[in-house]
């Protein structure tokens, strides 16, 4: 499983960049990743043929570091999802 060397948050541009072991970075939009939230919440939502809700100013304004992943903190409360490091790699969003 590949790791990324540094994450970055830009509370300004509200984005979080993933830099990986092989020089490439990765920008992803905090309301992109709110809405991709893989917790289980968020996924029965999603198979129910919905999407996720999350307004455009929502932030992450806490990262957890977990072994596989990290599970982000947003300012609208939602916490529950862990993002792992593959999931946030096969990611390609920058905006929603």
């Amino acid at each position: 499983m590949r790791v990324p060397v540094r994450v970055e948050l830009d509370s300004r541009a509200r984005t979080m960049t993933l830099y990986w072991p092989d020089a490439v970075t990765q920008c992803l939009s905090h309301v992109a990743l709110r809405r991709a939230c893989p917790c289980a919440a968020c996924r029965r939502v999603r198979i129910g043929g919905n999407k996720v809700s999350a307004r455009e100013d929502v932030a992450i304004v806490n990262i957890r570091s977990m072994a596989y992943g990290v599970q982000l903190v947003f300012s609208d409360g939602h916490e529950q999802g862990i993002f792992p490091w593959p999931f946030l790699e096969a990611l390609d969003v920058v905006s929603p």
